[in-house]
């Protein structure tokens, strides 16, 4: 049986390790050492080679393993793999079975237990267990992405990202769950959706009621409470508690939409958008609301339609006294503020603070008007115009004003009516001092600061910047009497 002193740079292991069984196989030419000294990185060995043995990296040979299909670039690295095969673990943790081949993995198991993070980042506040953790970290501060795919031009900040991310050009997927059909990728998505049949969530907010099944989503939420957004966008000022967060609203720059229905031609930006749109196929309505007969395809859809009953307004804006019942309604409100259009028309300059007015705009382009009334010849571009249309055929109008006897068809119509009885002026002229109540006034009153006068008659050259100002003085060449 023989016996080798290890020794490390950095690290002194305080027992000898038996290695009797080890067969080292090293190319010819290579002389082996009865004493060798180990490095713990990679940079240490290339300098002691430059040093000691005037060895260059491009000199360097490949060595491998011959129980395992590995290969290393220096023979203290094989010695090192190769001991862990039948190789004593002489240091063992006094309050466990856990045994390790090597002092580091013991000091880094030990930090578990006692919760020490020696190592902490220096541009942020935060500390790790581990230095390579630490690495990892700063990645997230320099963008820095050294794993290649070698299929496509993605890059990843470590190099599991990488493997996990190699698997969907293969299609392997060799986890499956025994308890249904789904297979999956890697292991540790597996172990994620066992959970949903256990409905274990061993991760529970310190701060909250929140209990999540994956530490990662746990560590995601607590964001939630220290404000910490660490995901900037390069094309604008807008930050981001989730890299993911951020990867889908720079697809609000690109207009990229890579996830496709399969059954008609919608594409969307983020995955959850098309599983949601899915439904609209299937028919799917998993979440109903039990104080009425309604049902929904989206769990977040029937929380907002909940409020409609109990009148919860959780949302408030931090710079006027508005509440809301859903947190999109405050984002869209508070752009009245920032004054932000994230949207913008690629066939023409004009931006919009919300998608939705996009989508309605671009269709001024096309001239598509799908939806097309019932009951006469009008069609809308919107469905929610034509069912405000429609109104005015069953003389529906279910919106009453609290302050007066006035009802009207349209809730947006109630919201202008009842700043008559506020004075507020939320449209204000960035021109001059002037305000209005409703946006449609505003856009009529800047063209008095262009001299734009879009209106034209068809029988004289007069033109005129309102539409009924045109149609009042028609009637002067037709002799109509309003």
């Amino acid at each position: 049986m023989a016996e080798v002193n290890l020794k490390e740079e950095s690290e002194v292991i305080e027992k000898p390790i038996n290695i009797k069984s080890v067969q080292i196989k090293l190319d010819e030419g290579i002389e082996i050492y009865e004493n060798p000294i180990y490095f713990t990185g990679e940079s240490y060995i290339v300098n002691h080679d430059k040093s000691e043995h005037q060895i260059t990296p491009k000199e360097e040979k490949t060595f491998q393993c011959s129980q395992f299909d590995i290969d290393l670039s220096h023979i203290s690295n094989l010695k090192r793999h190769q001991i862990t095969h039948n190789v004593e673990k002489p240091y063992q943790f006094r309050q466990r079975d856990k045994a390790f081949s090597q002092k580091h993995a013991l000091t880094k198991h030990q930090r578990t237990h006692s919760g020490e993070k020696p190592y902490q980042c220096s541009q942020c506040d935060k500390v790790f267990s581990q230095n390579g953790h630490l690495k990892t970290h700063q990645r997230t501060h320099t963008g820095e992405k050294p794993y290649q795919c070698s299929q496509c031009d993605k890059d990843f900040s470590h190099n599991c990202n990488l493997i996990s991310h190699q698997k969907t050009h293969t299609g392997e997927k060799p986890y499956q769950c025994s308890q249904c059909d789904k297979a999956f990728s890697h292991k540790c998505n597996l172990i994620s959706h066992q959970k949903t049949h256990t409905g274990e969530k061993p991760y529970q907010c310190s701060q909250c009621d929140k209990a999540f099944s994956l530490n990662g989503n746990l560590i995601k939420h607590q964001k939630i409470h220290t404000g910490e957004k660490p995901y900037h966008c390069s094309q604008c000022k807008k930050t981001f508690s989730q890299n993911v967060h951020l990867k889908a609203h720079q697809r609000t720059h690109t207009r990229e939409k890579p996830y496709q229905c399969s059954q008609c031609d919608k594409a969307f930006s983020d995955k959850g958008n098309l599983k949601q749109h899915q439904k609209t196929h299937t028919g799917e309505k998993p979440y109903h609301c039990r104080q009425c007969d309604k049902a929904f395809t989206q769990k977040h859809v029937l929380i907002n339609h909940l409020r409609t009953h109990s009148g919860e307004k959780p949302y408030q804006c931090s710079q006027c006294d508005k509440v809301f019942t859903q947190n999109g309604q405050l984002k869209t409100h508070q752009r009245t503020h920032t004054g932000e259009k994230p949207y913008q028309c690629s066939q023409c300059d004009k931006d919009f603070s919300h998608n939705w007015n996009l989508i309605s705009h671009q269709k001024t382009h096309t001239g598509e008007k799908p939806y097309q009334c019932s009951q006469c010849d009008k069609a809308f571009s919107q469905i929610s115009n034509l069912i405000s249309h429609q109104k005015t055929h069953t003389g529906e109008n279910p919106y009453q004003c609290s302050q007066c006897d006035k009802v009207f068809s349209q809730n947006i119509h109630l919201k202008i009516h009842q700043r008559t009885h506020t004075g507020e002026k939320p449209y204000q002229c960035s021109q001059c001092d002037k305000a209005f109540i409703n946006k449609g006034n505003l856009i009529q009153h800047q063209k008095t600061h262009t001299g734009e006068k879009p209106y034209q008659c068809s029988e004289c050259d007069k033109a005129f910047s309102k539409k009924h100002v045109l149609i009042n003085h028609k009637r002067m060449h037709s002799g109509e009497k309003p």
